[in-house]
């Protein structure tokens, strides 16, 4: 090589270097090389049709989009500041060590630890949840970080929040469905309403549990009181509260209260709210096709009385008190327990009274007769 060309190649070193392009070896012994760059990694994964073909013959694209990591939560954009490449995916210098993943999908889940290096209290949670479990169970397609928020491009996981329960749709493609078409999904699909529960209100975010449990089912009916109790919101769509309350004042909302808080964790085998409205599925109240309304309750309530007549569901007067105008009877007889109740109270305290008043005068005479 002739001394212009040495020159030469020289002079373009120096402008890598300093663009950044080109690793900056560390000066003093014993001191880390720099981290590659962006813009150094980006040389060639910018390039398109840059594929990785991976022993199980699947094929994995490694061209990133500039624009999109740019746009993404750790892009330039970011309020925070931008991520390098290096900081997820190490000092990865060219050429690359040769990767270990027989798929895509192990080297997405071998990928997954990257995320714990900034995100430890989000990455231990969801360790912790059944998406974990399963994880740990062997089972490759469980859900990791980049299943629910992407890789190159992050975006904010509720901006729009109705990306919420569209991301859970990717892997639950049939219970997504049944809540799309509910009242719940479509206000909140349809409509944008920002008072809907989406998947994770209900099911948490990255410790989300087994809802199969005892312990879920126990808890339910406070959970949908999360919103049904909650007064300033229920008067929003003219819901009363009185559905939440009047529940706990019944049989099965006593019954579960009572295991709830004297024997948790113990299968209780009284209603819940989503034995009779449904889970994903769940319906407006004046739908026909609710499992609630009196055209189908007596099927809902076979679900637990096998033997439930045409009559049954009349002896359920609803989640409201009842009234003059609607059950006089029943609304007279609770007006008159109301008052014999107390009364009896009294009486028993005064007959009470008497006799410890008349015990107490017998010892006084008995003792200055002796």
């Amino acid at each position: 090589m002739n001394r212009h060309a040495v020159l030469l190649v020289a002079g373009l070193l120096l402008v890598l270097l300093g663009m950044g392009l080109l690793p900056a070896r560390a000066q003093e012994a014993g001191e880390e090389a720099a981290l590659p760059s962006n813009a150094y990694c980006l040389l060639c994964h910018s390039r398109p049709g840059q594929v990785w073909e991976l022993p199980s013959g699947e094929t994995l694209s490694l061209t990133v989009d500039p624009a999109i990591l740019a746009q993404s939560v750790h892009g330039q954009s970011s309020a925070e500041g931008a991520l390098n490449c290096a900081d997820c995916h190490g000092a990865f210098w060219y050429p690359h060590p040769p990767a270990a993943s027989q798929s895509v999908r192990e080297f997405r889940r071998e990928r997954y630890a990257s995320c714990r290096s900034c995100h430890e209290d989000q990455y231990t949670r969801a360790q912790d949840s059944v998406h974990g479990a399963a994880l740990r169970a062997g089972r490759l397609e469980a859900a990791t970080c980049v299943d629910c928020h992407g890789g190159h491009d992050i975006q904010p996981p509720d901006e729009p929040r109705q990306r919420i329960s569209l991301t859970c749709g990717q892997c639950h493609t049939t219970i997504f469905e049944e809540y799309r078409s509910s009242v719940h999904g479509a206000a909140l699909l349809g409509e944008d309403n920002p008072d809907v529960p989406t998947c994770i209100d209900c099911h948490g975010v990255h410790d989300i549990q087994n809802p199969m449990t005892v312990l879920f089912r126990v808890n339910s009916p406070e959970l949908c009181a999360t919103c049904h109790a909650n007064a300033e919101m229920m008067n929003k769509y003219n819901i009363s509260t009185q559905v939440f309350n009047s529940y706990l004042t019944e049989f099965h909302g006593s019954t579960i209260s009572l295991f709830d808080h004297e024997i948790p964790n113990t299968a209780a085998n009284k209603a819940v709210c989503f034995d009779c409205h449904g889970v994903h599925n769940i319906r407006a109240v004046d739908d026909s096709g609710h499992s609630a309304v009196r055209e189908t309750l007596q099927a809902t309530c076979q679900h637990c009385h096998p033997d439930a007549s045409a009559n049954f569901p009349a002896a359920w007067i609803g989640h409201y008190p009842a009234t003059a105008e609607s059950h006089p009877a029943l609304f007279a007889a609770n007006r008159l327990y109301g008052i014999l109740t107390p009364a009896a109270l009294i009486v028993l305290a005064i007959i009470l009274g008497s006799d410890i008043i008349r015990r107490l005068r017998r010892r006084a005479t008995g003792a200055r007769g002796g």
